[in-house]
């Protein structure tokens, strides 16, 4: 019983803790700049998946951009996701969307979650497929200008053909 009360009233102190350290950060408001600045950078970026403008996502990025995808080991640098961007363009036409849910902007830095769904269709003639998930974007500002530094994204495991797939809400 001494054990019990001892591990509550230790969890509700962590809890206490937390929460004043919390309450004592102050509330970053974002600025409609960069809330536009950033939804910009969005659209930039995607058309530059949609129209495999390699150059273009590169100059998007940070030197030290890194793409957290699921199954495997984080793809680092501008010059190696340059090439598995080359790589998926060889092998497969996108057409791809975001949804952000959430962006939160703290001076230089900002990230954002949202949802995706991406239509790859095979350059050799395959079923297109449609991929739904989750993803979390960190960017930076550099020199006035928002960068991407990390891309991580999950697959909700689900991939349909598109004409029977609903889009995401």
């Amino acid at each position: 019983m001494v054990k019990r009360i001892y591990k509550a009233g230790t969890t509700v102190g962590l809890v206490a803790a937390v929460v004043q350290l919390y309450a004592a950060e102050p509330i970053v408001q974002a600025s409609p700049e960069d809330m536009a600045a950033i939804t910009a950078f969005n659209t930039a970026y995607l058309k530059a998946i949609n129209e495999e403008d390699i150059a273009a996502l590169s100059a998007l990025t940070t030197d030290e951009h890194m793409m957290i995808a699921p199954n495997g080991k984080p793809i680092v640098g501008k010059a190696a996701n340059d090439e598995l961007n080359g790589r998926a363009f060889r092998q497969f036409e996108f057409d791809e969307h975001w949804y952000p849910e959430e962006t939160v902007v703290d001076g230089n830095l900002a990230y954002q979650r949202g949802t995706y769904l991406v239509v790859a269709k095979p350059r050799d003639g395959g079923a297109e497929r449609r991929l739904t998930g989750t993803f979390m974007r960190i960017y930076k500002k550099l020199d006035g200008q928002w960068r991407m530094v990390r891309d991580m994204f999950n697959s909700d495991g689900t991939s349909q053909n598109p004409a029977s797939a609903p889009a995401p809400e």
